[in-house]
């Protein structure tokens, strides 16, 4: 059995920056700041940080009533900003539906997600592109504000929810398209599959030093080549 373990961002799809939008309308209406994540970097960062550090340089604290109000609203108003067309690309990601449907076929594998979104956003987008069916469990960026605690949480999710009663990490495949996808990877000591369809080139992922790494995932064959045995450093 093969755990595989999708981001969701760039990895899966792009929302046309809807969750960024949503993030500022909820922290306009909490800390009265517009543009509160202006120079904030959020790619492949869990919500939770990008949150204390939009406070942060505001010169607040993210508390956990702040965090908490925060949330809601951010998850009431990406319901609203996911209809919208957004700006730059609002797509399900080259080669992901075919190879979500290959990888739900085979009974060697089990999917779940790791992804920096609160569970409750990452239903949101998915659900929006009919991609949420595919995915019983994960780890979200609600259970820590460090992706690298999330390969663990996301583990004992699956082994809790029926899908890999018996699985080491070295069993895991960690799917994500920032250099943060690789880093919680090798934390945990799961494979990191890293892919250029968000805001990161082949060569900059390449020089992370993930095990493999993807322009895209439209060619289902050579990903289910990973998977043609234990997975290999």
């Amino acid at each position: 059995m093969t755990l595989v373990l999708f981001d969701i961002d760039g990895t899966l799809v792009l929302t046309g920056r809807a969750g960024l939008r949503a993030m500022n309308r909820a922290c306009e209406e909490v800390i009265g700041r517009p543009d509160a994540l202006k120079g904030i970097t959020v790619a492949g960062r869990t919500d939770w940080i990008i949150l204390q550090d939009a406070l942060e340089q505001h010169g607040l604290r993210l508390d956990d009533g702040t965090l908490d109000e925060l949330r809601r609203r951010y998850v009431r108003h990406l319901a609203e900003e996911i209809q919208h067309p957004g700006q730059g690309v609002k797509d399900v990601m080259p080669g992901i539906r075919a190879l979500l449907e290959e990888l739900n076929r085979r009974p060697d594998i089990a999917l779940a997600l790791l992804t920096g979104n609160f569970e409750e956003g990452a239903r949101i987008k998915l659900e929006h592109f009919d991609l949420w069916k595919y995915f019983r469990c994960g780890a979200f960026g609600g259970d820590s504000a460090d992706r690298n605690d999330l390969v663990p949480v996301a583990i004992r999710r699956a082994r809790e929810c029926g899908i890999a009663a018996d699985i080491d990490p070295s069993q895991v495949l960690v799917v994500g398209d920032t250099p943060h996808d690789v880093a919680c990877a090798r934390a945990a000591g799961a494979i990191p599959v890293a892919v250029a369809t968000g805001g990161y080139t082949v060569d900059q992922l390449c020089a992370t030093g993930a095990d493999h790494v993807f322009k895209d995932l439209s060619d289902t064959r050579a990903f289910l080549r990973l998977l043609d045995g234990p997975p290999s450093r």
